[in-house]
């Protein structure tokens, strides 16, 4: 079970990684039960940071899994609140990152992760009028059109000609995992 107490997690990896640099204050720190598609997330908006970890995603799997995720976005944590730099992966993650791993303390961070995603089925599906191809979706996008009729009509440049439309899903995302292609 990957399911971890997270402050007391974060707080050892705080002192033993960061100096005690990443201020918790300045941190909200929480499970995702809707985050299906990555193992963690990290953003800031205003003065509050959060780092939230998938449930889904990182129950099934080893501790090792929660500690290294939790990690990962610790060091974009660092990164932003304690370097104010404006950076995803760039070079002061990766040194931090090589840093720590560096240190073999058994724990590894890398930029991506090989766990397992649950697949969800598509909601929604999208329906080009001119060619009738129908693509699955997690949501509805707006202005979004046929790539293939843009590119072979229109010189590949996008056009209203060719805007998909939106319907449900017909299993309404409610087609069981076999079914998923």
């Amino acid at each position: 079970m990957g399911i971890a107490f997270l402050p007391p997690l974060f707080h050892r990896y705080n002192q033993t990684f960061f100096d005690q640099a990443i201020p918790y204050d300045q941190l909200c720190l929480g499970w995702s039960r809707r985050m299906s598609r990555a193992a963690g997330s990290y953003r800031r908006r205003g003065g509050l940071a959060a780092i939230n970890l998938s449930l889904p995603v990182l129950s099934p799997l080893p501790t090792s899994a929660t500690h290294s995720t939790l990690v990962h976005e610790m060091i974009h944590a660092w990164v932003d609140l304690v370097l104010h730099r404006r950076e995803s992966h760039g070079p002061c993650f990766h040194a931090k990152m090589e840093d720590i791993n560096g240190r073999r303390t058994g724990l590894t961070v890398s930029v991506r992760h090989r766990f397992p995603i649950p697949r969800t089925p598509a909601s929604w599906q999208a329906r080009c009028e001119c060619c009738g191809t129908v693509t699955p979706y997690q949501r509805r996008v707006k202005g979004l059109a046929c790539r293939a009729c843009c590119r072979r009509l229109n010189g590949g440049r996008w056009d209203r000609r060719f805007l998909l439309r939106f319907e449900r899903h017909p299993a309404g995302g409610q087609q069981d995992q076999a079914s998923v292609g």
